[in-house]
């Protein structure tokens, strides 16, 4: 499926519309909001591996 071009220009946001998009992560067994951790938490945030499950096959 491709998207037109008018579509993707219709749809752009100016700067002043945008609002942040809080990301939140699960620490220690409860979920905190990123920007509330200190500069290593947050060094180490950025270094992490996102892990991603492929399908099992069976056969």
């Amino acid at each position: 499926m491709t998207v037109p071009t008018q579509a993707l220009t219709a749809a752009a946001l100016k700067d002043e519309e945008r609002t942040r998009c809080e990301v939140w992560t699960r620490v220690m067994g409860y979920h905190r909001p990123v920007t509330s951790f200190n500069k290593g938490k947050k060094s180490e945030h950025r270094e992490r591996r996102h892990f991603v499950e492929s399908r099992c096959c069976m056969g």
